[in-house]
């Protein structure tokens, strides 16, 4: 059951986009070719804790589900803080959630970092894989996740580097 206060920025959050901007670099020495993986998400968010008012600003705290399919087939959980402000599109959250499942053949899972704001038209997302998160098949991934919707359906890209 999705709290009102914070469906604007649910909206925010699932229509936020960037441009993939590659994968991270890694130490000298360790040759990485980049890859790109795409596919879609369905996202179930859950309040966790009742939303808190400060001064024009809601504060809301929310758990994810999250379903991959695609080249990246996994589940992943998470938690996100919300502040949502009076003002109509105005809005931020930080996430985090952790992935488990396959990417492209290769098991493990990795943690996603979200950091994202609206405002006035304007919309800034950054989704970074956090570094040494990694593990199985997965351990020594970096990079960089984005966020599209088209037609009302979730979809992600990654690009992403494994060590050789």
């Amino acid at each position: 059951m999705k709290s009102h206060s914070l469906s604007g920025l649910v909206l925010a959050a699932c229509c936020l986009s960037v441009a993939p901007a590659g994968a991270a670099s890694s130490a000298e020495g360790d040759h990485r070719m980049p890859v790109h993986a795409t596919g879609s998400f369905s996202i179930t968010m859950t309040p966790s804790a009742a939303p808190q008012r400060a001064g024009r600003t809601t504060l809301g705290k929310v758990l994810l589900d999250k379903v991959y399919a695609g080249d990246l087939v996994a589940t992943a959980k998470g938690e996100m803080l919300s502040a949502v402000t009076d003002t109509k599109g105005a809005a931020g959250y930080v996430a985090m959630e952790a992935i488990t499942g396959v990417l492209q053949g290769r098991e493990g899972s990795f943690v996603a970092q979200h950091a994202g704001t609206m405002a006035d038209g304007k919309q800034q997302l950054s989704i970074v894989i956090v570094p040494h998160s990694g593990t199985g098949q997965l351990t020594g991934i970096s990079g960089t996740l984005a966020i599209r919707i088209e037609n009302g359906q979730h979809f992600y890209d990654i690009d992403y580097s494994l060590p050789e």
